[in-house]
Parts: structure tokens; C-alpha cells; sequence
């Protein structure tokens, strides 16, 4: 086992010695006298009496969140957790293997007996953060929060200005063609699509880990006309905002009243001004006002400053109405069993355990947590798994930034004087940008002499949440 294996099950971590842990197959099988090889000195937490000194708070919410070590069998089917010390002894004579540092996860090297405990996955679906957590019984097994990516329609935008520009530059003999984009049935926005995808891999990752057996997600449709107008009833639903309007330019000078929002003024030529760009606030009419000519110019130029706000969209709430049931259609691929709650219901529980506020405390109710023992959590970020970058440079040609530079990626994690850390950019004279995940900066020019590689780039990062 080397040092950086022994870093992460040192006896350093907090493991509280009074709370029942689940029962591992991989325990099975190494007790077990008649195999060939056993490991029959290892004390579990049935053979060793030393297990029941230290008493703990009731449903260990009060105490530290408990480290476990996620096994898998040799055929990758996932068994039960078991604590740093256990894994420690497995790596150290040979019975396991690491496969994963995080979340760390160990792989027996013989085929165990399988016994395994009913485990449920709640899900605290959401459109910017996710909350994930697996419970049995007794315990808590996995705790996780994912912040999912909000720079896609940014992206799909400036791809869609620079091949604009390359088509009216470069590529002007070529006959124009409108109908050769049809969407596919079940097409999605692509942001829309990112955000549902993600819940699904993030559900298939832990279904991998553990044998979960049922699913449990809070989720649910918002009527958005009836947040907007509490009072609207049935015709009235297909009757919007815009009705009698060709466009949506008429409609904000009508509800300006033909007046220029800054100075006041009428009888002057009007435009539509954009309070947030084109390209991230749409041309919904929330995001115009009307101007006049000098206004808008003025305002361009930095001379003036417009008071105006853009209103409260509902794009999280049509993200929750638009894939609510096609996430509980896909979530069955995984497991048969599951089951959909509703915030209310959560809220009333959270607060009847005195549970603090977040994406990963409703996560653990929304799975019949009540006051079972807490794990370390995990955070997750989805970022950009290509490096490609798009430049608009001379010609409007499209340059790539190289993949390696001094032998790292973007994204890789990396380890940097005892601290883990994700290297954010590259320099070609041998230094890096380490970041963590919450955007602190660990070391702005780090030497790459002074970094050890952890773990190679992927789309999702995820680091230990330190208590």
C-alpha cells in the first residue's frame, strides 16, 4: 500500500467506535475458518469487544460524520461500506485493491459471498445543485452535493457567432439551407438536457457503489401562470401576456406606453434595449424596456445608467415541470422501486430532526433518514470535459489549446504540500493555477515539481468535504 493510500485510511480520521455498522460481505468471507487464505484475525466489529467502549450521541447527529470505504466484489457489483481501519488491513495483505481514491473505493481480489443490507437513495432534485444521500436503516452511507454547469447557453452562443461569421466570411458560395436541423422526438435545450443527464449519471455512479433498492425523489411540476397570476382560471391559461400582438417588440412599447423608460419623453423614436444581453437573458419581454435613441446610445457609451431590473425568470421551475416525469422514467432503468415526495413533505421532517437547510440534509430525508449515524460528504462539480477553446482571431479561425502542457490537463487533481487541489490552468514555464472547488485559490504559480497527480481530468470533479 503506498503513502498516498495510507494518507487517506490513516487513523487520523475520526471514526467513532460505539455506532453499528453495517454488515459487509467482505467481512463473510475472510472470517470464514474453512477458506483457503482467510483473514481470520481480523477483528470486525462482531469479534471485537473493544468496539462497545466509546458511547455516541442518538443517531450520531451530534457527533462527527463518519469516513466509510465503498467495496466492490471482483465481478464490480457493489457490497456493503466498511471503515478505513478494515480497508487498511484488507489492502495491507493482499486481499483488496484500490480502484478509486474519490470517493475512495477498494476492490476484493477473490470472489465474496454477498450479504447485503436494503439501501435507499434519496434525491433532492434541483436545476443549479443536487443533493444525494443513501441510507439504511441505521447509518448513512453516502452524502453528496453536485453543482451542475450554468455556462452552456454562453458557449452555444459564441459557437453560434463565430460559425455565423465563417459562413458570411469564408463560405459564401455555399447554396443557404433552413430545413435540414429537424429535432429528434424528445428533443431537449441543450442546457435542459445537461441538468437531466446529470442526475442520471450521478444516480448510475452510486447504484455502482452501493446496493441501493430503492429510489425515493422529490420532485414536481409548478404551475408558472399561477405563480405569476394566483388568480387565472381556465380560458385564461391560453390567454398570455402577448395576445392581439404581432410581436413582442409591439407588445413592450405598448406596455411602456410608447415612452422612453429613462427620460420620460414621447414622440421620439424608440428602440428595445436588452437590460441583460441577447445571448443570457433571451428576448422574453422581462428582459426589455423600451429607450429612446439617445438613451440607448448613452447608455451603451457608459454615460448613463439605467435603474431598471430584469424580473424573476422561471427557468428553474420549467426545468422541474419539463423533466419531472422523464427523470423518474429513466431513474427505473436503474431500479424498479421508485418513489416521488414533494418539498412540503420534506421541509415538515427536516425541521422535526432540527436539520439545518441543505441540498445534502433534505437528500438524507428525502431517503427515510431520521436519526441515523452521518458520513462525510462529498462535493461534485460538472465542468467542461473537452479543452477545446474557441478563439475569434484572424480569419475567424478556430485555434485549439493544447490538451497537455507539462504533463497535466485541466481539471487533473493533483496534491500540492498535503493539500488536494484541481489545476485550473497551465502556464508553458512550468507553473500551475490550483484551485478547490469553491473557487479558493491554493497556490496561483505552483510549481510543477512541488505537485504530485492524484487523479487524470474528467467532466466531474469531486473532492472530500472537511468538516
Amino acid at each position: 500500500m503506498n503513502n498516498n493510500n495510507k494518507r487517506y485510511l490513516s487513523d487520523n480520521i475520526n471514526t467513532p467506535t460505539g455506532a453499528s455498522q453495517a454488515c459487509s460481505s467482505v467481512v463473510t468471507n475472510l472470517n470464514n475458518p474453512e477458506t483457503k487464505d482467510s483473514g481470520c484475525n481480523i477483528k470486525t466489529l462482531d469479534n471485537n469487544s473493544d468496539e462497545n467502549l466509546t458511547p455516541i450521541t442518538q443517531g450520531g447527529q451530534d457527533c462527527k460524520p463518519v469516513p466509510v470505504i465503498y467495496v466492490l466484489n471482483l465481478d464490480d457489483s457493489p457490497l456493503m461500506t466498511t471503515n478505513p481501519r478494515k480497508a487498511r488491513v484488507l489492502l495491507k495483505k493482499g486481499y483488496a485493491h484500490v480502484v478509486s481514491i474519490t470517493p475512495f473505493t477498494i476492490q476484493m481480489n477473490r470472489k465474496t459471498p454477498t450479504n447485503k443490507q436494503e439501501a435507499s437513495l434519496g434525491v433532492d432534485a434541483g436545476s443549479k445543485h443536487i443533493g444525494f444521500s443513501a441510507t439504511t436503516h441505521n447509518k448513512e452511507l453516502y452524502s453528496a452535493e453536485v453543482e451542475l454547469r450554468d455556462n452552456i447557453k454562453e458557449l452555444l452562443s459564441d459557437r453560434k457567432s463565430f460559425r455565423r461569421t465563417r459562413r458570411n466570411r469564408k463560405t459564401r458560395y455555399r447554396p443557404a439551407r433552413f430545413l435540414n436541423r429537424t429535432k429528434p422526438k424528445g428533443w431537449l435545450p441543450p442546457t435542459t438536457q445537461h441538468k437531466l443527464d446529470s442526475h442520471i449519471k450521478m444516480a448510475q455512479q452510486i447504484c455502482a457503489l452501493l446496493p441501493i433498492s430503492r429510489i425515493v425523489v422529490e420532485i414536481a411540476p409548478f404551475n408558472v401562470q399561477q405563480i405569476k397570476n394566483p388568480d387565472i382560471q381556465s380560458i385564461e391559461y391560453q390567454q398570455g401576456e402577448q395576445l392581439g400582438f404581432r410581436n413582442v417588440r409591439e407588445y413592450v412599447l405598448y406596455r411602456d406606453k410608447h415612452k422612453c423608460q429613462h427620460c420620460k419623453k414621447k414622440n421620439l423614436k424608440l428602440q428595445v434595449h436588452h437590460i441583460e444581453s441577447r445571448k443570457t437573458g433571451g428576448n422574453s419581454p422581462d428582459n426589455l424596456l423600451t429607450l429612446c435613441l439617445e438613451c440607448h446610445k448613452r447608455h451603451h457609451s457608459g454615460e448613463i445608467k439605467l435603474k431598471a431590473n430584469k424580473k424573476k425568470n422561471f427557468k428553474h421551475e420549467g426545468f422541474m415541470t419539463i423533466v419531472h416525469q422523464m427523470m423518474v422514467d429513466k431513474l427505473r432503468t436503474l431500479v424498479n422501486n421508485v418513489e416521488i415526495t414533494y418539498g412540503y413533505i420534506t421541509k415538515y421532517n427536516r425541521e422535526q430532526y432540527s436539520l439545518e437547510k441543505s441540498h445534502i440534509n433534505d437528500a438524507f430525508i428525502i431517503s427515510g433518514g431520521t436519526t441515523q449515524e452521518k458520513c462525510t460528504g462529498y462535493k461534485y462539480n460538472f465542468v467542461r470535459r473537452q479543452n477545446r477553446k474557441l478563439h475569434k482571431g484572424k480569419h475567424s479561425q478556430r485555434r485549439n489549446t493544447a490538451r497537455v502542457i507539462c504533463g497535466f490537463r485541466r481539471y487533473d487533481k493533483v496534491e500540492y504540500r498535503n493539500k488536494e487541489c484541481f489545476v485550473m490552468s497551465r502556464m508553458s514555464t512550468g507553473y500551475l493555477n490550483l484551485q478547490k472547488l469553491d473557487g479558493s485559490i491554493i497556490k496561483s504559480s505552483a510549481k510543477i515539481s512541488e505537485v504530485k497527480l492524484l487523479e487524470y481530468s474528467s467532466g466531474l470533479l469531486c473532492e472530500r468535504i472537511m468538516d
